[in-house]
């Protein structure tokens, strides 16, 4: 039986590859989404090789997988594009005189990618995700005190791009939108 397994997969593969790569790439904004949905609908027809009917069949049902993950993956394109232009605003909001500039906010997205990926992904999960120093800790399986180090670390890392960047800080861009109206 555990030989079957594999042969079945692999016929189905050869036979199927190339109707649901096209389907996919029909769909999909770029070669690489395309890829990357391609390989997890066979990932799944993989591990679900006793669901997936046979003959004809295996290729709708593969088509229904390949559909589900398509919605997950602009579902998931979707949340990425509303944190960017979130995390835009917010830095924004802190760091430019005008929000609304979209030199600064080039100039913030520059200082942003000039960070470590670890110093981005810190501020990523304050800012994104809203995450305090314990939930950062316990996701990257941190100290809470690793993490207060790094982070401020980051912020200053940051702080100086943004300068270097021609970003000035000021007192009333460091006040929350409630503070500022007292």
């Amino acid at each position: 039986m555990d030989d079957e397994r594999p042969a079945r997969f692999e016929a189905v593969y050869r036979e199927t590859y190339g109707q649901i790569t096209a389907y996919v790439a029909r769909r999909c904004g770029s070669p690489q989404d395309a890829a990357d949905v391609v390989a997890e609908t066979f990932t799944i027809a993989w591990r679900r090789m006793d669901d997936m009917p046979p003959g004809r069949q295996a290729t709708l049902w593969l088509y229904g997988v390949a559909r589900k993950v398509l919605a997950g993956h602009r579902r998931g394109e979707v949340r990425r594009q509303a944190r960017s232009a979130e995390l835009d605003a917010e830095l924004a909001d802190l760091y430019g005189d005008s929000p609304d500039s979209r030199v600064e906010l080039d100039a913030i997205a520059q200082a942003l990618g000039t960070l470590p990926d670890d110093d981005r992904e810190l501020l990523s999960l304050v800012a994104w995700e809203g995450l305090d120093r314990e939930e950062i800790a316990t996701t990257l399986g941190l100290s809470r005190n690793a993490v207060r180090i790094r982070l401020y670390r980051a912020r200053r890392r940051l702080s100086r791009a943004l300068a270097e960047a021609g970003v000035r800080l000021t007192v009333e861009s460091r006040l929350t939108p409630a503070e500022r109206v007292s």
